[in-house]
């Protein structure tokens, strides 16, 4: 009986995630209230803080499930004993894009994110914990990067921070783009061209490569 609760709670928290997926999508993060995800999923507003403490920790929970298991990816990428870091990266990052060009949850997710979350006063604790993950995944980047270096995979004076940098702004502004207007290119179709151009600067352009005095200190 004590099994069959905590099975029916995880799917109740499930079908409020959905639903929270939904009304956010519709409607933006700051004209959503917990009423209407409640409404949204046929349940009462207490259902909702049985599972969360406020809007914010809902927000929160949603993002997580879908980031989760790509963060487990990306984090075996960064691990220092793979032997081919670079071909692990290469597969991780495509694998990527191809998930959020044919997975809704993560379209609605990133879209919520990208073009739906109004970023004020009211939502200091989300942001804090969105730059924390900017964070955690700039610093994954670099530790991926280096070992492909220790590796000989990647030139040795190549710039770990600028090339952190740029894999950051560069998928996700295509993605953000792609979300924005799906019609205007086939993001599937070009995951591989995408990533391999990525890959190209690193390894060909004089740019992406620390000055003298870089190298030196």
């Amino acid at each position: 009986m004590v099994r069959k609760t905590k099975e029916e709670a995880a799917a109740t928290r499930d079908q409020l995630l959905d639903s929270a997926e939904s009304v956010f999508f519709d409607k933006g993060f700051a004209n959503t209230t917990l009423m209407d995800v409640a409404n949204h999923a046929g349940l009462t507003r207490g259902a909702i803080y049985w599972h969360f403490k406020n809007k914010h920790d809902l927000f929160e929970a949603m993002i997580e499930r879908v980031h989760l298991p790509i963060e487990a990816l990306a984090e075996a990428c960064a691990d220092e004993n793979e032997t081919d870091p670079l071909g692990k990266f290469k597969e991780f990052s495509v694998q990527l894009i191809r998930l959020i060009a044919t997975d809704k949850r993560q379209q609605r997710v990133f879209s919520i994110m990208l073009h739906k979350f109004e970023f004020n006063g009211d939502v200091t604790q989300i942001e804090d914990r969105q730059k924390v993950s900017f964070v955690e995944c700039h610093d994954r980047i670099k530790r991926t990067l280096k070992n492909a270096i220790k590796r000989g995979q990647l030139p040795k004076d190549l710039d770990l921070d600028q090339a952190a940098q740029v894999k950051h702004g560069y998928f996700t502004g295509i993605v953000n783009n792609w979300l924005f207007y799906p019609q205007s290119f086939d993001l599937n179709a070009m995951a591989e061209t995408i990533v391999e151009n990525y890959f190209f600067l690193l390894t060909n352009s004089p740019h992406m490569r620390l000055s003298q005095q870089q190298a030196v200190a």
